[in-house]
């Protein structure tokens, strides 16, 4: 098995490229420390703030977040940091070379049950200039890397430098992330979809008919059973269509009309992307592509449906139909 430095190597990647992902990955060893000694660390539980999403925040996210902002702030290659816990963009060196997105700890709501949670993060080119917010604002196809660490039975990380998607795992006993699959290819077709059920008298009208044709299996029009799965961490769920095709989508709702989409674009939504293409799968809003979006602030929300490059077209084609006129599901 190769390391992640022999990959990175091979790939030609360039040495502060390099140098960034080895601090996210060494970092990413911390934090899957600090994960797994839970309870025993006092690290579960919620504390009394808020991030700027008005979500509460667990202690591990703040842990987290304290523990990749000092990480990349000392490393010489990072510009900026926008994560999903600041409120605003972090200034780090101004000689570094890139901005680094993330989401310190996807799925945080599993903590306290001992169930999956990540890290995801988005490695975009720091343009020339003063630093500020619009630094960031870039079309997720400028990512020149991202990927996710995922803190399960063992921990590994999906990685994409534009040369398709690599999965590795941590070898607990040298401590090193070593290459388990060096070409990850998601199945173009599946019968599997991942989905929040309890939001489902909120979606689109697309939504609603998509999914009840799923739900009615074999009797139905796609004439085919399909089994649902949902880990509710958008890193676990992704992993999983990674490893086995599938869909999963955080789609539009109207539960809160003011917030109707869910995941962040800048540090979730494009990252996965990213690695689902690169793995060739397919990842859209329902209404565009989500690599193209051009982003008009950091904390930007969008919807989200990914994963085997046939049934996201299907998922599509329910987009393409005027139900104006139809009676929505509820």
């Amino acid at each position: 098995m190769q390391t992640l430095a022999q990959t990175l190597s091979a790939q030609a990647v360039n040495s502060s490229l390099t140098q960034l992902l080895f601090t996210l990955a060494e970092t990413s060893i911390a934090i899957s420390g600090a994960v797994r000694h839970g309870a025993l660390a006092g690290v579960l539980g919620a504390t009394e703030q808020e991030n700027v999403q008005g979500e509460t925040q667990k202690k591990l996210d703040v842990i987290t977040n304290d523990m990749l902002k000092d990480a990349l702030k000392a490393d010489a290659t990072v510009r900026g940091i926008a994560s999903e816990e600041e409120d605003y963009v972090v200034e780090a060196n101004a000689q570094g070379e890139y901005l680094v997105s993330f989401d310190p700890l996807d799925g945080s709501s599993n903590i306290d049950i001992n169930s999956l949670v990540g890290t995801i993060f988005s490695v975009l080119p720091a343009p020339a200039g003063e630093f500020n917010e619009q630094s960031f604002l870039q079309a997720g196809r400028k990512q020149v890397a991202a990927g996710y660490v995922l803190y399960g039975p063992s921990t590994m990380m999906a990685l994409t430098t534009g040369q398709g998607t690599q999965f590795y795992t941590l070898d607990p006993d040298s401590q090193t992330f070593l290459q388990t699959n060096d070409n990850v290819q998601i199945t173009p077709d599946t019968a599997e979809f991942a989905i929040n059920m309890s939001n489902q008298r909120f979606w689109e009208a697309p939504m609603q008919t998509y999914i009840a044709d799923l739900l009615l299996g074999k009797i139905g029009p796609r004439e085919q059973s399909f089994n649902m799965r949902w880990i509710a961490a958008m890193v676990g769920d992704v992993h999983r269509v990674l490893c086995r095709g599938g869909i999963f989508t955080y789609p539009t709702d109207n539960k809160n009309p003011a917030k109707p989409f869910k995941l962040r674009l800048m540090y979730e939504a494009n990252p996965m992307a990213l690695l689902v293409e690169q793995a060739g799968g397919k990842a859209s809003t329902g209404y565009e592509t989500i690599l193209d979006i051009q982003p008009t602030e950091i904390h930007q929300r969008v919807a989200v449906i990914l994963g085997s490059a046939n049934e996201v077209d299907t998922c599509l084609s329910y987009h393409d139909i005027d139900y104006s006129e139809e009676p929505s599901i509820d």
